[in-house]
């Protein structure tokens, strides 16, 4: 029907009927986007029922009101090259303004665009980041969007989707889910029944949430038809031809270029397919007649430009041909009289009049013609230097069984996008495989590659199958090879649940080994210790790790030394064995600390288990240094393997160190980043860490909703470490929305009992004293005080500072519910102290709390005042804002009324001296007229997190609404001009 003008088709005239309710909605949509809202418009429907078509009348109507449009399209045989679709919209864009398009990103931005937009590259790190930080390129093109539309709104209209490459979905998908806060609406066409699966879950969330229309094209009617034909049309010539097109407009014109003089002749209504989808035999034999009116070297050329591509160079499709260039565009000339393709606003490039019209030429062309045509195309490519993603297609179609080089393209096509685009670079080693001999010495590495791209996209059966059938080629001997393949199959193992299958096929592995004192077989005993910590067996970790060590020692490997160490140091801390595990942790921290990067991108075990050993045992500074070193690593070297781990650490560090609300924004691109693998354990460990960090927070509704994610999530994977882990934090939650009996049979049922011995080093104590105040809240204060007790027991038998904080402040609160109020200040005190030793900021402002709380009840007003007002100032820095309600009550009990917290440098007075930095910015987006998701979406933020801040700004203003926020930062502006 339609071509769009992207970059650029040439204007069409060809009429648009019977869609006046569809462009009512085009009318609405562009109507909001002038008045400054962003949103989204799907237009759904059949191959040729003018889903093109009305995409163009929406980019001329946006046009005419001075929008900026940016259009660009998918297609059938170009879809594995990595996000093609925005390329195609945005870089002869951001080409053509130059630097200013990027002037006002960050260099981290600017680095992510540079790896995805070919017109900038030279600007980026050449990294393209970690296939767990796809969401990374997603925020990149955001910004961009938000930036391009600073002076004018920008319409981002996509067609073909259907088509799309998985980038250019995962891309979209995540722009619907947080769409740009900015003047931006996205429109994209795609047919219903070839919609891509990770297309649908977002389109179906944003339409119930109201920030996309979904507008499902029907058939025209009878009259709109014979509108559309024309009156030289006669009414029953017309009236025939509808039934035969069922009203798709496409068939209808097809059907009246080809058939409306021998209507006699029309085939019988039965369907055909082309190109996988369901044509009526007359439109496919009405193709079939227009192409047979070509010349001999017309159609030739037309096929030979079905196979270069569509849009399409002469040049291209003159190779595929196999035939001069200037015979090409001899051919061509009489193409375009035909209307069988189109010129475009680009010199030299063409389209096809319709993609079914590309489908009819490429399938009709001789079967061995189009092989020789692809191989031409993928010669002349590489003669031009394009890059192994562009001739892949081709290889991929044209390479015989055996053929080295085609593997190498292949191959390398499925590296460059691997990081990007996992799910395209499974297809091109898939491909590489499919021709690679079955005894070809280089199989095991393409496997693996193949299993590490599947792994990447949540196909982990599949990626199971590789490592499997890789494993089976490589023989089972001490090489690195088979050792590294029985790691890594058993590693899928563990993210699938199958712990004990892990562990059978390590021991297994391990007894087959010829020289028991080995590298490997260190290597294969480190790993058997991982796998126990899923099982939660920290002691058969720690022996694991012991064996490691013995082995490693003599060898002389640092880097084997330091992931043994590491391993038992991390067996020892969720032992709670703080000593020990303090002496394996300083082993390990010291072989590490003198590792070069490079050395540590290899062994990037040692840097996760030795973080996650710190966070148990007190040590939150290094355990954070350690973390963002690994993930830093990680980045730059590729090897992602272990970034999920890596970041709950970075988030407890966080957590133990008081920084909260930095700790629930650490995870929000974790999580992203999690849906996108679609692997449940990594999503589950870190929702449940969101779930805690909510919770300290007060943002107890989010941290319930994450914590029953995170369970229902992890019970998939039966009873493991993080499955326990989430129950845990949902029984905590539960106690703190005022459901202490649930959550307190929950905690108590994971935890192994009332002791709580399965809860994991220091946070055993801090589990205890929020199970101390469950039982407060029943009214059971025996139980409160063996709680505590047990908290003193275990923190006293550890030494750990981070547990005698919370067990000191048990025994304050039970202390308290007994009437014994100096007890309680008393242990309140020496819980402050036990926690400003190891930087827990946020411990010892609860605890300072306590300490007011029991002066007030001994009498002492001016005291508990001060330490009252204290609490509250430290817990709004850290961001727990419920528990600083709770502060400020005590101090409105105590007749001390609190307006607002002074943000430290501040002092003239104004209402915005409350805000934290954060909500200062939020404030003012607010004012700009942006909506949550909006704001959640320039800060990178979760909405939770933004919802949390309103509240907060709500709270901190003395107002209820967004309304009065603007007004208040309005106000405070004007006063400060004065």
């Amino acid at each position: 029907m339609l071509a769009m003008r992207h970059p650029g088709m040439a204007e069409t005239v060809e009429q648009l009927v019977g869609r006046s309710a569809e462009l009512e909605v085009v009318a609405d949509v562009l109507d909001d986007l002038s008045r400054g809202r962003s949103g989204a418009l799907a237009l759904v429907g059949e191959p040729g029922i003018g889903k093109s078509r009305l995409l163009d009348e929406l980019a001329e109507r946006a046009e005419a009101l001075g929008h900026v449009v940016l259009t660009g399209s998918a297609s059938e045989l170009e879809r594995e090259l990595p996000f093609w679709v925005f390329v195609d919209a945005l870089d002869e864009h951001v080409d053509r303004l130059g630097p200013d398009a990027l002037a006002e990103l960050d260099e981290q931005t600017e680095a992510e665009l540079a790896n995805l937009l070919p017109s900038l590259k030279g600007a980026g790190d050449g990294g393209g980041g970690l296939e767990h930080e796809r969401y990374r390129a997603h925020r990149a093109v955001r910004r961009l969007l938000e930036a391009l539309a600073r002076d004018q709104p920008v319409v981002l209209a996509l067609d073909d989707l259907h088509w799309a490459d998985s980038g250019s979905v995962e891309l979209l998908g995540a722009l619907l889910r947080r769409p740009p806060a900015a003047q931006v609406l996205i429109v994209f066409a795609v047919r219903p029944r070839q919609l891509p699966e990770r297309l649908s879950g977002p389109i179906d969330r944003a339409t119930a949430a109201g920030t996309l229309v979904r507008l499902d094209l029907p058939a025209l009617g009878a009259e709109d038809a014979k509108a559309l034909l024309g009156e030289h049309v006669s009414a029953g010539v017309a009236a025939a031809l509808y039934d035969e097109s069922g009203g798709n407009p496409f068939y209808l014109q097809q059907l009246a270029r080809a058939l409306a003089s021998r209507l006699d002749q029309l085939p019988a209504a039965q369907e055909v397919s082309l190109a996988g989808v369901a044509v009526p035999r007359a439109v496919a034999a009405a193709l079939a007649d227009e192409l047979a009116l070509l010349s001999d070297p017309a159609r030739v050329v037309l096929q030979g430009a079905a196979v270069a591509g569509d849009p399409f160079e002469p040049e291209l499709a003159a190779a595929a041909a196999a035939i001069p260039e200037h015979d090409a565009v001899d051919g061509l000339d009489e193409l375009l009289a035909l209307d069988l393709v189109r010129p475009t606003d680009v010199p030299r490039r063409f389209r096809f009049r319709h993609p079914l019209v590309r489908q009819a030429v490429y399938e009709n062309a001789p079967g061995g013609w189009r092989l020789g045509a692809h191989e031409r195309s993928a010669t002349a490519l590489a003669a031009r230097g394009a890059p192994a993603t562009t001739r892949a297609h081709h290889v991929e179609q044209a390479a015989r069984h055996g053929d080295a080089d085609a593997v190498a393209v292949l191959r390398e096509a499925g590296e460059a996008t691997a990081r990007r685009t996992p799910a395209g670079a499974a297809r091109w080693f898939a491909a590489a495989l499919r021709l690679l001999p079955a005894d070809d010495p280089q199989r095991p590495a393409l496997l693996q590659a193949h299993a590490t791209a599947l792994e990447a996209t949540g196909e982990l059966e599949a990626a199971h199958a590789a490592l499997a059938e890789a494993l089976r080629l490589v023989p089972g001997d001490a090489s690195a090879e088979h050792v590294e393949l029985v790691g890594a199959c058993a590693a899928v193992e563990q993210v699938l649940g199958r712990h004990d299958a892990a562990r059978a096929r390590l021991l297994a592995a391990l007894e087959a080994l010829p020289e028991p004192d080995s590298s490997a077989a260190a290597e294969l005993m480190i790993d058997l210790g991982s796998t126990a910590f899923y099982r939660m067996e920290a002691g058969e970790a720690r022996d694991w790790a012991d064996r490691a060590l013995a082995v490693a020692g003599p060898l002389g490997d640092a880097a084997l030394e330091a992931a043994a160490a590491a391993l038992a140091a991390m067996a020892l801390a969720i032992d709670g064995e703080r000593e020990a595990a303090d002496h394996y942790r300083a082993r390990a921290a010291a072989l590490a600390d003198a590792m070069d990067d490079e050395q540590l991108a290899v062994r990037l075990d040692v840097i996760a288990h030795l973080a996650a050993a710190e966070g148990y045992i007190d040590r939150f500074a290094d355990s954070l240094a350690h973390a963002e070193r690994g993930i830093a690593i990680a980045r730059t070297s590729g090897r992602g393997q272990l970034f999920p781990v890596l970041i709950p650490a970075v988030n407890a560090a966080l957590f133990g160190l008081g920084r909260l609300r930095e700790s629930v924004e650490s995870l929000d691109g974790a999580i992203e980043g999690a849906r996108l693998m679609g692997t449940a354990q990594p999503l589950a460990w870190n929702l449940l860490s969101a779930a805690a960090a909510r919770m300290m927070c007060g943002e107890l509704d989010a941290a319930l909703e994450d914590a029953e994610e995170a369970v229902a999530i992890s019970r998939e994977l039966h009873v493991t470490l993080v499955s326990s882990y989430a129950e845990m934090i949902l029984g905590l939650v539960l106690i703190e929305r005022d459901d202490p009996a649930s959550g307190i049979e929950l905690l108590t049922g994971i935890g192994g009992g009332a002791a709580l011995p399965a809860s994991p080093g220091a946070w055993r104590g801090w589990d205890l004293e929020r199970l101390t105040q469950g039982y407060l809240a029943l009214g059971r204060t025996d139980d409160a005080e063996r709680a505590a007790a047990d908290a003193v027991a275990f923190a006293t038998r550890t030494g750990l500072r981070f547990s005698e904080a919370a067990a000191e402040r048990a025994v304050a609160r039970v202390a308290l519910a007994r009437g014994d109020a100096e007890e309680a200040h008393a242990r309140a005190l020496a819980s402050i102290a036990a926690a400003e030793a190891i930087g827990a900021i946020a411990e010892a402002a609860i605890s300072r709390a306590v300490a007011g709380q029991a002066l007030a009840a001994a009498g002492d007003a001016p005291g508990a005042i001060a330490l009252l007002e204290r609490a509250a100032d430290e817990l709004d820095a850290c961001g727990a804002v419920r528990l600083r309600d709770a502060a400020e009550r005590e101090l409105g009990r105590l007749g001390r009324r609190r307006h607002r917290r002074t943000r430290r440098g501040s002092g003239d007075g104004s209402p915005l001296d409350s805000l934290t930095e954060r909500e200062l910015q939020i404030a003012r987006l607010i004012v700009d007229r942006r909506t949550n998701p909006q704001i959640a979406a320039e800060l990178f933020l979760s909405p939770k997190t933004i919802e949390t801040h309103v509240r907060n700004l709500f709270h901190k203003l003395g107002v209820s609404s967004r309304v009065d926020v603007a007004r208040a930062v309005e106000r405070a502006d004007r006063d400060a001009q004065a």
